[in-house]
């Protein structure tokens, strides 16, 4: 089923950019919500060494016509050269719930 929702997945290294991020896309409305879940631990291969680093997750909630605009909007407030920035379709959901994210995301 395609609900026309996708949730965006993006870790940052404090929980001040975090928020920071979170208010930003919200504020903007190119997310309806955004979740930040932290700290978690991460452990990643970067420039020939594993690296372990503390970061928060966000998970944001927009509609995919507004998913490449959020996703431009956090490169350009991310701090990573390289910044996680995924995105995977919300097959499923409450319809109160995805008629929300619609309403509230431009």
């Amino acid at each position: 089923m395609d609900t026309g929702c996708v949730q965006v997945v993006m870790a940052v290294d404090t929980g001040e950019n975090a928020d920071r991020i979170a208010a930003a896309l919200v504020d903007e409305r190119l997310a309806a919500c955004v979740q930040v879940i932290g700290p978690i631990r991460s452990t990643y291969h970067w420039r020939g060494s594993v690296e372990r680093a503390a970061e928060w997750l966000c998970l944001a909630k927009t509609t995919a016509a507004a998913s490449e605009a959020l996703m431009a909007r956090i490169a350009e407030l991310h701090s990573y050269d390289t910044p996680e920035i995924t995105a995977v379709p919300i097959e499923h959901g409450s319809a109160a719930y995805l008629d929300w994210i619609r309403a509230e995301t431009r």
